[in-house]
C-alpha cells in the first residue's frame, strides 16, 4: 500500500472511531407507550358523531393527533373476557373466557401478557386502575402498579344503582372518584420517567361504568328537558331470533325504565360520567403535552365494549349488536400515523396487542391471534380485507364489515343487516333468500372449532366495580 494511501486510511479509521459512540447515540430509541383504556365507553364521543349531545373536546382533541377508528369493536361485550382477550392476546373461542365471573386467571397464562413483552424488551411497565378485570394482576408483569388502599372507584357510599335507576344523592368531589388519583399516577410515571428507559403506562379509567355518579358540575350541561332518547323502534325485537331476544332482556333494565320513567334521567347521568372522564383525559393529555418524550411516544386509547341506552330494549352491554360491541379506538405513532387520520376499516380490539409489538419493534408472541393494523395507521384508507368479530358466550358471533353485520347464535338463528341503509339495524335480513350467499360468505370468518364453557359466569352479570388493586404474587401456569 502506498503512504498516502496508508495514511488516508489510517485517518478515516480513527475518524470513524471518534464518530462511532455519537452515531451510536443517535440510533432511533425504543418508543415510549400511553395505554388508556375506558371502561363502559360506547360510541358517544364528539369526534365518532353518533351522538350529538355528548361533549368530549379532550378525547376529541386526542383523535385529531393521530387516526381515529370510526368502525372499532370489541372481542367481547363484557369488562372481564374483553380485558382479557385484548390483554392475553387469545380470542374466547380459543380460551373458553367468554363472560364476566369466569375469573380471568384462569384462562389466561402468567407470562404471556401484553405488558409482559414491554417489560422483557426494558421497559418500566406501570399500571393504574382498571385494565385487567380483577382486584388483583399478575405482579410479574408490572414493574409498578398503583397503590388503590383507601380509594372508590364508585364514591364512598354510592350505589350500583345511583344515577342510574335510582336519583343522584351524594354531592362528590373529582377527587373522591380513583379515576383522579389514577391519572395523577400516570402523570407522575410521565414526569419521573429515566431517560434511556422506555416506558409502557397503562392508565385503567373507570367512568363511565356504572353507578353513574359524578360530581354535579357534569350534569350542568346536560339539562334533562334537552336530553334526547336514541332512535327506537318499539317492534324492534319482532324479527330477532330467540338468542338475540334473550341477550336484549337480560337485565330487565327497560321495562323499569319505562315504568318509571327515568330514561331521560340515565342518558343524563351517562353523559355526565362522560364528561368527567373526559375532564381526566385532558389532564393526562396536557401533561403529555409538557413531556420531553412526547414526540417518541405511542398513546393508544380504547373503550372496552360498547354500551346500550335502551336500543332494542336492551341496556348495558352483553349483546352483538352495534351499539354494546363499538367504542372508540384512537392511535397516535410518531413517524406513522399523520393528524387528523380517519379510517373506516373495520377493526376490532384483538390487533392492539400486535401492533403495539410491531410499532416497538418486538416479536409478537406466538399465541397471539389478531392483526397488527400498523398498514392502516400509515395509511387509514389502505386496502383491508378482514372484519371485525365480536363473541358473547359459546359459539355467539358476530361479523362486522365496512357493508354488513351478520351475528349467529348458539341454536342457529341469524340475523343480518346493511350497515349502509341501516345503522341502528332495524330490519334484520337473514331469512330473506336473496341474501343467502352474503350470509354464507359472511359466515366463512367464524370459527370452526369453539372452547366449551367450564367457568362460572353467565350472560348479562352485572359486573360489580373491582375492589382497590392488591399486588398478589401468582403461580405460574
Amino acid at each position: 500500500m502506498l503512504p498516502f494511501a496508508r495514511s488516508l486510511r489510517l485517518v478515516s479509521v480513527a475518524l470513524f472511531g471518534c464518530l462511532l459512540p455519537t452515531l451510536r447515540a443517535a440510533a432511533p430509541a425504543r418508543p415510549n407507550v400511553l395505554f388508556i383504556a375506558v371502561d363502559d365507553l360506547n360510541h358517544w364521543v364528539g369526534h365518532l358523531g353518533r351522538n350529538s349531545q355528548t361533549k368530549t373536546p379532550n378525547i376529541d382533541r386526542l383523535a385529531r393527533m393521530g387516526v381515529a377508528f370510526r368502525h372499532a369493536y370489541c372481542a367481547v361485550p363484557a369488562c372481564e373476557p374483553a380485558r382479557g382477550a385484548l390483554m392475553g392476546g387469545r380470542r374466547p373461542w380459543t380460551t373458553g373466557l367468554y363472560y364476566n365471573g369466569d375469573k380471568w386467571k384462569n384462562y389466561l397464562p402468567e407470562g404471556q401478557g401484553l405488558t409482559m413483552q414491554f417489560m422483557q424488551a426494558g421497559y418500566r411497565v406501570s399500571g393504574a386502575g382498571k385494565i385487567y378485570h380483577s382486584d388483583q394482576y399478575y405482579q410479574s408483569e408490572w414493574s409498578d402498579y398503583m397503590d388503590s388502599r383507601g380509594m372508590s372507584a364508585a364514591g364512598a357510599g354510592v350505589s350500583k344503582n345511583e344515577g342510574f335507576h335510582d336519583p343522584l344523592k351524594h354531592d362528590l368531589k373529582d377527587e373522591d372518584l380513583m379515576d383522579w388519583h389514577t391519572v395523577n399516577y400516570s402523570i407522575e410515571r410521565l414526569k419521573t420517567a429515566v431517560p434511556g428507559q422506555p416506558f409502557f403506562i397503562a392508565c385503567g379509567l373507570h367512568k363511565p361504568h356504572l353507578p353513574f355518579a359524578v360530581p354535579r358540575k357534569y350534569y350542568e350541561p346536560f339539562p334533562l328537558e334537552t336530553i334526547q332518547l336514541p332512535p327506537y323502534k318499539i317492534d324492534d325485537l319482532d324479527d330477532i331470533p330467540a338468542g338475540g331476544k334473550e341477550m336484549a332482556k337480560a337485565n330487565r333494565d327497560h321495562a323499569q325504565f319505562i315504568r318509571d320513567g327515568n330514561w331521560k334521567n340515565a342518558i343524563q347521568s351517562y353523559l355526565a360520567a362522560i364528561a368527567y372522564t373526559d375532564m381526566n383525559i385532558g389532564r393526562l393529555l396536557d401533561a403529555f403535552d409538557q413531556s420531553p418524550q412526547r414526540d417518541n411516544t405511542i398513546i393508544v386509547f380504547w373503550g372496552d365494549h360498547g354500551w346500550s341506552l335502551g336500543e332494542k330494549d336492551h341496556w348495558r352491554k352483553f349483546a352483538l349488536w352495534e351499539e354494546p360491541t363499538r367504542a372508540p379506538f384512537i392511535v397516535v405513532a410518531p413517524g406513522v400515523t399523520k393528524p387528523g387520520g380517519v379510517s373506516d376499516r373495520p377493526v376490532d380490539f384483538m390487533c392492539i396487542y400486535p401492533t403495539l409489538c410491531e410499532l416497538a419493534g418486538l416479536p409478537v408472541p406466538k399465541h397471539v391471534e389478531g392483526p397488527s393494523i400498523v398498514s392502516l395507521l400509515r395509511n387509514p384508507k389502505a386496502a383491508w380485507d378482514r372484519p371485525a368479530i365480536t363473541t358473547h358466550g359459546f359459539k355467539n358471533h358476530t361479523v362486522r364489515t365496512e357493508h354488513w353485520r351478520y351475528i349467529r347464535y348458539a341454536d342457529g338463528g341469524e340475523e343480518l343487516y346493511d350497515e349502509t341503509k341501516d345503522q341502528y339495524e332495524w330490519t334484520n335480513l337473514a331469512q330473506k333468500p336473496e341474501f343467502a350467499a352474503t350470509k354464507a360468505e359472511l359466515a366463512k370468518w367464524l370459527p370452526e372449532k369453539n372452547a366449551p364453557h367450564t367457568g362460572k359466569g353467565t350472560a348479562g352479570e352485572s359486573d360489580d366495580e373491582p375492589g382497590p388493586a392488591k399486588k398478589v404474587k401468582n403461580k405460574k401456569k
